[in-house]
């Protein structure tokens, strides 16, 4: 107090508003139903992976949780793939147990025409891989905006992309670039739709029984395609077990022992060598499946699945539609 004047404080300036950004990809999350549920995690039930995906709605603004026609499956939509693959992850670390859908990317309509969102992505990445770069995510639809040099002799490129063209993107990028490149990625605006994207044009190689994967089935295995998983892995009908050289899927039979006989042939008791199998990130199970695919998530594993196990209603389905 100066004589008789008070000295109040002044008025703080109110903050500008921070826009968050609006959810553009989004998956269901469901209730594990392979045959081996329960087996391996600890949260296992509809009721627990529910109070979890909402409570994580506290800290995590740009996450959106919506129930679906049935309680075991709920709707997660966040910020592009590596938002949701992050939250797959930590719930995978809690011990939670589920299963996951193919991420779909979350389109807009305006007058009448199909937006979709679209992706600001800097790049940083040494001038040798900048070809490869340009030329992975021009097959995806990403324009680039500029490109100039950059520190240490690296080279710098921006890019505007769609959403849904940086789906299973990063993991390949880190191995085009051998670890070495920079991405980062920022939502721009929706856009309309810039048009289809070639999705993969291998089928699935698909386990036709359960059982223990057999060194005689897999080697017979490994001449359709690429496998995902070695000697002594157990496998349940309906599992993807491996990427099929064609487009179509194939059901295998992993799990096939040599039959023994009486007499012996010269050199079949040569040993069988197995291709080392591939081992899937949870970036490239998520950019692997179909849409009639799901990946099982476990505190210990990650297995690719139809969603319907049994061949004959697969077959069935496909058919008759």
């Amino acid at each position: 107090m100066i004589g008789d004047t008070i000295c109040s404080p002044e008025k703080p300036e109110a903050l500008p508003f921070v826009k968050i950004s609006e959810p553009t990809i989004s998956m269901n999350f469901s209730v594990n139903d392979s045959p081996f549920a329960g087996t391996e995690g600890k949260f296992v039930t509809s009721r627990h992976i529910r109070d979890r995906l909402y409570k994580e709605l506290n800290t995590d603004v740009s996450l959106r949780v919506e129930d679906t026609d049935t309680p075991e499956c709920l709707k997660v939509s966040g910020r592009g793939e590596l938002h949701l693959s992050i939250l797959i992850e930590t719930l995978r670390r809690e011990g939670f147990e589920f299963q996951v859908s193919k991420p779909e990317v979350l389109f807009h309509e305006e007058n009448g025409k199909k937006l979709e969102p679209i992706e600001s992505v800097t790049i940083d990445v040494p001038e040798e891989f900048v070809g490869n770069v340009i030329e992975k995510l021009g097959s995806r639809k990403g324009e680039m905006t500029n490109m100039y040099p950059s520190k240490g002799g690296y080279t710098r490129l921006e890019f505007s992309i769609p959403a849904r063209g940086l789906i299973g993107y990063r993991n390949e990028f880190m191995t085009d670039t051998k670890g070495n490149g920079i991405l980062n990625s920022v939502f721009d605006s929706y856009q309309p739709y810039k048009g289809e994207i070639p999705i993969r044009s291998q089928g699935s190689l698909v386990a036709f029984e359960d059982g223990e994967a057999i060194t005689y089935g897999l080697y017979n295995a490994q001449e359709r395609g690429d496998l995902f998983i070695g000697a002594g892995v157990k496998v349940y009908a309906g599992m993807i077990v491996g990427r099929n050289a064609r487009a179509e899927d194939m059901d295998i039979n992993v799990c096939k022992k040599k039959q023994l006989t009486n007499t012996r042939a010269s050199g079949s008791d040569d040993a069988l060598k197995l291709t080392p199998p591939i081992q899937m990130s949870l970036e490239q199970c998520l950019e692997f499946i179909n849409d009639d695919e799901l990946v099982e998530v476990t505190p210990q594993n990650l297995r690719m699945r139809k969603k319907v196990l049994d061949a004959g209603l697969r077959r069935k389905i496909r058919i008759h539609g």
